[in-house]
């Protein structure tokens, strides 16, 4: 990614978390953590991955829904010329990573078992 992309994404993600956390109204975007955005060379799109403890799949698509609005939002704060389509992506590599964990410390678990 080329640094005008990544100085885009980072903003992106700040202003955006800003954005989700004090003005939005829904309250499940409360709970939403972004966890990384992903802006094209060309700055037309951004992939915005995100976490949350509510409903995933209704989060998911309720921010999808509100994209155009958040979009308009991160216009008028943003100093780009052109404010990429946002498109929300539950991020699955924290609930991966906790899964490979749980099975690591069970199998821990089995060894300490079979040495007592």
């Amino acid at each position: 990614m080329k640094l005008k992309a990544e100085r885009a994404a980072s903003d992106i993600q700040k202003e955006l978390g800003n954005i989700l956390f004090l003005e939005a109204k829904d309250e499940d975007f409360k709970n939403v953590t972004l966890t990384a955005v992903e802006v094209t060379n060309d700055l037309s799109y951004a992939k915005v991955y995100f976490t949350t403890t509510d409903d995933r799949e209704k989060v998911e698509h309720d921010l999808n829904n509100a994209a155009g609005f958040f979009r308009s939002l991160l216009a008028s704060r943003l100093e780009i010329r052109h404010t990429p389509e946002l498109r929300f992506i539950f991020d699955e590599s924290i609930e991966y990573g906790q899964k490979i964990e749980k099975i690591i410390e069970e199998l821990h678990n089995e060894d300490d078992k079979k040495a007592n």
